[in-house]
């Protein structure tokens, strides 16, 4: 029988703080890395504005960065399930000639 006191002390409990609750909209990101991180930063690229700013910059570690691609692959096959297929911007749906 598994001891429930031990797997307690093990859970990490998430803060969201209010300040971050709300979050920063983004629409587009760019990704560098060095030997040992990987920054990314997020932009909010406004229509018809010269310059985008930076929402944000997440700094990781390569095997976190990993972890998170497998993390978005495994939801966005998630969310194509239930909602169908993301379309990129300029690729247009691909026709089944059978």
């Amino acid at each position: 029988m598994a001891d429930n006191k031990n797997e307690n002390k093990n859970q990490l409990q998430i803060q969201l703080r209010p300040e971050t609750a709300d979050g920063k909209y983004s629409n587009l990101a760019m990704i560098g890395h060095g030997p040992n991180e990987f920054l990314i930063d997020f932009i909010f690229a406004a229509p018809g504005m010269p310059q985008a700013p930076v929402v944000s910059r997440v700094i990781m570690s390569p095997e976190n960065a990993k972890q998170l691609m497998f993390a978005l692959t495994d939801n966005i096959n998630k969310y194509e399930a239930q909602f169908g297929e993301i379309q990129p911007r300029g690729k247009k749906p691909s026709v089944s000639n059978n």
